[in-house]
């Protein structure tokens, strides 16, 4: 049985034991060192019940080590753990931290398409992944990892001008999706598609100009299908249409082509969804 965990206090935002933690809006800096940031009590309970992170540091308040003392010492007794007053916690980070927990995460190596497909999607029977394509808001990506989690997809596709779904703000919008739905992020694009198809996958386009309805598609609920959305305005490349299967429309009202992106993911993996894949 592990003893006590050492907490280190920090006094002032110049320590330079927590200069991993300084000034967090800027995106490129846990890249740069390998590592991105977590915020929230419930964010970290996200990584310890997974188990697919690793911590490398925490900076908490007082409160929020009180709260989570006991489930660091089990899933991480040998991690640092800075604690601090609320205001230096604000002034290390450059934004106010109201939930007096942030954590320092190690990234996980890059994985192709081919990789995720062996170690995430099951080899038969009915399967849905879902396949973003020029995404750049990290709300509208956070967002689609929290309906693929709500709507049991078994993982994510992103292609290379996707932003990073274990970006701070992404994680938060996700509500932990992006900690729990496996993901890759395609090198050659489009031609990433093809191990999908390979796989058994039906590439499903949702299109305002497709030919189908989501109702009316042909593409069954029971089908291995990967369903792509892309970014409102632009919506799917032209490369990307050619290959899809399928070209699907949601029906809307009268002089309305296009709804937020996440919307739309949301209403097509709710129509194959779980529930209707045990339908079918």
């Amino acid at each position: 049985m592990s003893g006590p965990v050492p907490v280190i206090e920090i006094a002032t935002a110049e320590d330079p034991r927590v200069s991993g933690y300084l000034d967090l809006r800027d995106a490129q800096l846990s890249r740069r060192q390998g590592l991105f940031v977590i915020e929230g009590r419930q964010t970290l309970r996200t990584v310890f019940e997974g188990r697919r992170f690793q911590p490398q540091s925490f900076l908490l308040s007082h409160a929020t080590w009180r709260a989570l003392e006991a489930e660091i010492a089990s899933y991480s007794p040998d991690t640092p753990v800075y604690r601090a007053e609320t205001e230096i916690l604000a002034a290390i980070a450059g934004f106010p931290i109201h939930r007096g927990c942030l954590a320092l995460v190690r990234r996980p190596p890059p994985i192709s398409v081919e990789e995720l497909l062996r170690t995430s999607a099951p080899k038969m029977g009915p399967s849905r992944l879902l396949v973003l394509e020029g995404l750049t808001n990290h709300d509208n990506v956070g967002a689609a990892f929290r309906n693929a989690m709500a709507f049991g997809v078994d993982a994510i596709v992103l292609c290379p001008r996707c932003c990073d779904p274990l970006y701070r703000k992404a994680i938060r919008t996700s509500l932990g999706g992006s900690l729990r739905v496996p993901f890759a992020r395609a090198e050659n694009w489009p031609e990433d598609l093809d191990p999908l198809q390979s796989a058994g996958y039906r590439l499903v386009a949702l299109d305002p100009d497709g030919e189908d309805t989501l109702h009316g598609s042909s593409a069954s609920v029971g089908d291995r299908l990967a369903i792509i959305v892309g970014t409102e305005g632009p919506g799917l490349s032209e490369k990307v249409r050619e290959r899809a299967d399928h070209g699907v429309k949601i029906e809307m009202a009268p002089g309305i082509d296009s709804i937020n992106v996440a919307t739309a993911a949301a209403i097509a993996l709710h129509h194959y969804g779980p529930r209707r894949r045990q339908e079918g």
